[in-house]
């Protein structure tokens, strides 16, 4: 990843800290945005100085634009995006309110639409690139008391697919990684009951559940040259949870 530039979302921790790690390893040049400046400035330290970090909401279009800006500034282009950060909220149709909803919709499927718009003119003026979307395997498939969860990540998988589409001629490639249950600090809350954690690491042949670093690898092929052919695709990652 010599000579490319990247910007990932919610790169202080899980998957995005594992993607920003990783580009840095291949020689890739990172900015990291997100909204937890301490959670920034740690991944940051281990990067060194070929890490930017901005605080930003990914669901604030000015936020974002500035993010791209200084990305911009401080690099000299931009050729890779991943549009990672996200929030799940369980609940049913029924349960969940009128915020949870839109809070769900504005950062998991807002942010990845507000960072490619902001990063298209750039990533055109540096002859095409990458972008990088983390769905889920609930892009692919349903799972109980997750509907906003999974509707947002259905639509990720859409807006991969039609952005591919419109930006192929341009040799900008958009792809989408579907992980399974991945441990960080986002599925948590959600394996403190034994029980349920056993029922979870069920539903995944290999016998565990994934590790952040197990995702960044596929990201780094996605972002580099290698992957040129490739666009469109949705990719899971997920222990052999999809092929039951």
């Amino acid at each position: 990843m010599q000579g490319k530039i990247a910007i990932v979302s919610g790169g202080g921790s899980g998957i995005g800290r594992a993607i920003a790690l990783a580009f840095a390893v291949e020689g890739a040049q990172v900015a990291i945005c997100g909204r937890d400046r301490k959670k920034l400035d740690a991944t940051a330290a281990q990067i060194g100085q070929s890490c930017l970090t901005v605080v930003s909401d990914v669901s604030i279009a000015k936020q974002v634009e500035l993010a791209v800006r200084l990305t911009v500034e401080r690099f000299g282009r931009l050729t890779t995006i991943v549009n990672n950060a996200g929030v799940l909220l369980a609940g049913t149709a029924e349960s969940l309110n009128d915020d949870q909803w839109e809070h769900t919709f504005n950062v998991n499927v807002r942010g990845p639409w507000l960072m490619s718009r902001a990063a298209l003119p750039h990533l055109r003026a540096a002859g095409g690139g990458s972008i990088i979307n983390v769905g889920s395997v609930l892009s692919l498939t349903g799972a109980r008391n997750r509907v906003a969860y999974t509707a947002t990540k259905a639509a990720v998988l859409g807006l991969t697919r039609a952005m591919a589409l419109d930006h192929a001629s341009e040799h900008i490639r958009v792809n989408c990684i579907c992980p399974g249950m991945v441990e960080t600090e986002m599925i948590a809350p959600f394996n403190a009951d034994e029980a349920a954690r056993k029922q979870r690491l069920a539903m995944h042949p290999v016998g565990r559940f994934g590790q952040p670093e197990d995702i960044a690898g596929l990201a780094v092929f996605l972002a580099s040259d290698q992957s040129v052919w490739t666009t469109g695709a949705a990719f899971p990652v997920d222990g052999g949870y999809t092929a039951f």
